[in-house]
């Protein structure tokens, strides 16, 4: 991992809609459609389908909100309200294995269709999380965020 992978700040919420609208009010954030869905995720915990939700801005730097799913690791965090630092990862399967080296503790991780981790959630015994998110992503978040700016300006 490297410095210049870093792409975007998490943050966690319990009002998804009224937080994009408050960033939007008072920092000028756009945002792209939102996107999740169900998915398989592999918790410490054991197996469990989660209906993930979340919205990137379109903005730069980038924030991603995400909605809170309760008794999982995506619960509003105390404080900062910052829940992780997000990276591309070329191999998020050795990424992963650098982090747990470094002492950082598996919390999440989903399996892509070809059976090799597609993300991944660590926490350092600090607090620290790091989400590393396959680069296979990038294209088509680079899509999605493309094409919420170009309906924005034509708004």
């Amino acid at each position: 991992m490297r410095a210049e992978d870093q792409f975007h700040v998490g943050i966690v919420v319990e009002d998804f809609e009224g937080t994009l609208a408050r960033l939007s009010s008072l920092f000028g954030y756009e945002w792209g459609a939102e996107i999740g869905g169900t998915a398989e995720v592999r918790l410490p915990t054991g197996d469990a389908v989660l209906n993930m939700r979340c919205a990137y801005s379109t903005t730069e730097p980038r924030l991603e909100i995400v909605g809170r799913i309760a008794g999982t690791l995506w619960e509003p965090a105390a404080g900062s309200g910052i829940h992780h630092i997000g990276y591309w990862s070329d191999d998020v399967a050795a990424d992963s294995a650098d982090l747990e080296g470094q002492g950082y503790a598996a919390e999440a991780v989903r399996m892509g269709a070809d059976g090799v981790p597609y993300f991944a959630f660590y926490r350092s015994t600090t607090g620290f999380r790091v989400e590393l998110l396959s680069r296979k992503a990038q294209p088509s978040l680079e899509q999605y965020w493309c094409a919420a700016e170009a309906g924005a300006e034509k708004s």
